[in-house]
């Protein structure tokens, strides 16, 4: 049988939650529909979810349409948790891109098609919500023609939108305007349909039309459009069949060596580690040792997501998705067994707001500090910072509703109110030039067993950290590399003003021990002062986050808006009016994009709209900004020395 991970992805209120629920009815693996206004949804099942209607952790659920078996996930919507969907993104086959009819492209869906074209991820839309009020078909294909880098190619008729009386058909790909439109898309990369186009079109028949459309689709070469209303059911059969013979799957092999992945974390009910594994080749048994990073692990329970529900077995193969109890020591992100092709690298901005958190209750400030770690176990981009002589506790965050959505998961599962501070921006530090660092063992200050030599120079912009060794592997033990290494990348969480060093390459020049003595706790102690050094040398610079907004209002307010936008120091790319609506588009500071989302409905009597997302790293003005540092300061040396010894 053939295997499809099938993603369904969105804006925020598209709707892809009530697409799921209706795939799954219209698959016969649940009995009734659940809604996201009542919270009885299949893959909304935590309580905040049904709360909010929103969509906060990914959930998987499988079923069968024909010979192919389904792991369909359905990812969060809201931009606060694209941590969520970059985790799943590279599993993934193919995906479903869900865009409202009404509101057509918006923030979260440009963002989301560039991910999945940047990991070759084929996709097919669905503009759903055809039967509500003001919506436009193909107006809105329009719209994903002009905004997004595709080539959209209509799979619906749409008759009498914005009815509940709305009727969609599958447009005949023989009969006009499909057929040449649908040729012309495909004859663009296929010269023997061209060929026959031109010379022969009798030959062009359904099937080979479907043919040379699916080769293009699973090359990301083309993206089919349906359009329905999930929550009626209008127009899901195309949708249905395309993903069964469109979409590409993989036959993967049950008997091969075990290759597979985690993705997803989750406490059980009694706080057992239960973790979310896709397995691409082999076959996992109760009770069998696996390897990962941090050491092997027994599996003591298995529970295979099949049939729209979740089962015990006692093994699952190539192909499924289990949540696998047992790995206490599994981390999200970790590789069970071979290497699969894809993952390792972030595809979507790190948080960029910071928030310190305070326990209501003083006595329940070590029980909070658990908390978080759970939490942060569950979503690593949380980042916890701990300030120990200060006894504070910070958190990283997309936004502000997923600092509510983290109170309200510390009240309800923990039973602990925290108070959480307003939001700052999360600043970051670059290279300025090149520096090295150098400390020589048995010579002063040095009290470590240990020589250790680097080097720092800056990458380019959005290349990352890097670390390389230019020394002799074989003069000393794998160990105490890799405590160097290990520590160089903890060490570049706090750089000279406190933030994270950012897209720097660091280099090992210089390592020498002292058999036996020396002790990888050395080269540990040791790292951070060389590489204090070595940025101290090469001086950094603090550059503040800059997000890419999107603005959309009445045309009378456009003075108004330009002259705050101004004020804030944003940089208006393009504006533009169409009919009687104004459009902005530019550059703004993060830390000023709370105060235009706060002073936009007064400015547009309630009728304007903001969409922003994180854009890139911008210098930031003298002075430079700092952060209260967390541990010892390997930038003051005698005080560094002084607490270590």
């Amino acid at each position: 049988m053939r295997t499809l991970n099938l993603g369904i992805l969105a804006h925020v209120d598209a709707g892809k939650t009530s697409l799921t629920e209706r795939l799954l009815f219209n698959a016969g693996v649940i009995d009734r529909l659940g809604s996201v206004d009542t919270g009885d949804t299949q893959t909304d099942s935590l309580e905040i979810e049904r709360q909010r209607g929103i969509t906060v952790r990914a959930a998987v659920v499988s079923f069968t349409i024909g010979d192919t078996a389904v792991n369909l996930v359905d990812t969060p919507g809201h931009p606060d948790f694209i941590a969520e969907v970059e985790r799943v993104l590279g599993l993934l086959d193919a995906a479903v891109v869900v865009v409202s009819a009404v509101e057509g492209v918006q923030a979260q869906t440009r963002i989301l098609v560039r991910a999945l074209q940047r990991l070759a991820v084929p996709f097919v839309f669905f503009i759903n919500k055809v039967d509500r009020l003001g919506a436009q078909y193909h107006l809105v294909l329009e719209d994903i023609a002009r905004q997004l880098p595709v080539r959209p190619i209509a799979m619906s008729a749409v008759i009498g939108p914005g009815s509940k009386h709305v009727g969609v058909e599958a447009l005949d790909p023989l009969a006009e305007p499909s057929f040449t439109a649908l040729c012309e898309l495909l004859a663009e990369n296929d010269d023997a349909l061209l060929g026959d186009y031109l010379t022969a079109p009798d030959r062009l028949t359904a099937e080979r039309l479907g043919r040379s459309l699916a080769d293009q689709v699973s090359k990301g070469l083309a993206h089919p459009a349906f359009a329905g209303a999930a929550m009626t059911g209008v127009g899901l059969p195309p949708l249905t069949s395309a993903i069964a013979t469109l979409l590409p799957g993989r036959h993967l092999d049950p008997d091969g060596p075990i290759a597979g992945r985690i993705f997803k974390i989750e406490r059980g009910w009694g706080g057992e580690k239960l973790s979310y594994m896709y397995l691409a080749s082999g076959t996992i048994r109760l009770r069998q040792y696996l390897d990962l990073p941090n050491g092997p692990a027994r599996v003591t329970g298995i529970q295979v997501f099949e049939a729209g529900g979740v089962h015990p077995v006692t093994s699952f193969r190539a192909g499924q998705i289990a949540r696998v109890g047992g790995l206490a020591g599994a981390r999200i992100g970790d590789v069970v067994g071979d290497d699969l092709p894809s993952g390792g690298r972030s595809h979507f901005a790190p948080p960029t707001l910071e928030t310190r958190v305070v326990a209501r209750r003083p006595s329940d400030n070590a029980a909070l500090w658990l908390a978080l770690n759970q939490l942060a176990e569950q979503d690593p981009l949380i980042n916890l910072r701990r300030n120990d002589d200060a006894d504070e506790v910070f958190v990283s965050l997309y936004g502000e509703v997923q600092k509510e959505v983290i109170q309200s998961t510390l009240l309800t599962d923990f039973g602990i109110e925290a108070v959480f501070e307003e939001s700052t921006v999360i600043c970051v530090e670059r290279l300025v030039g090149i520096g090295v660092g150098l400390e020589i063992i048995f010579k002063e200050p040095n009290p470590f067993l240990a020589t250790v030599g680097l080097r720092v120079e800056p990458r380019p912009e959005g290349a990352g950290n890097s670390f390389a060794l230019e020394v002799d592997v074989g003069q000393m033990p794998a160990s105490f590399y890799r405590a160097v290494e290990d520590t160089v990348s903890e060490t570049l969480k706090q750089g000279i003003f406190g933030w994270q060093v950012i897209d720097c390459h660091v280099a090992m020049t210089a390592a020498r021990h002292s058999s036996p003595a020396s002790t990888a706790a050395d080269f540990r102690q040791l790292t951070p002062l060389v590489l204090a050094a070595a940025l101290s040398a090469a001086q950094t610079v603090v550059c503040e986050p800059i997000d890419r907004f999107h603005i959309e209002a009445p045309a009378a307010a456009l003075s108004g808006l330009h002259a705050l936008l101004a004020k804030s120091g944003a940089m208006t790319r393009d504006s533009v009016i169409i009919d009687g609506a104004a459009r902005l588009e530019g550059t703004i500071a993060s830390a000023m994009t709370q105060a235009i989302l706060q002073q936009l409905p007064g400015l547009t009597s309630g009728m304007g709209t903001m969409e922003y997302s994180f854009d890139h790293y911008a210098r930031m003005a003298d002075p430079p900004r700092s952060r209260r540092r967390s541990g010892v300061d390997p930038f003051n040396a005698g005080d560094y020395l002084l607490r270590r010894r």
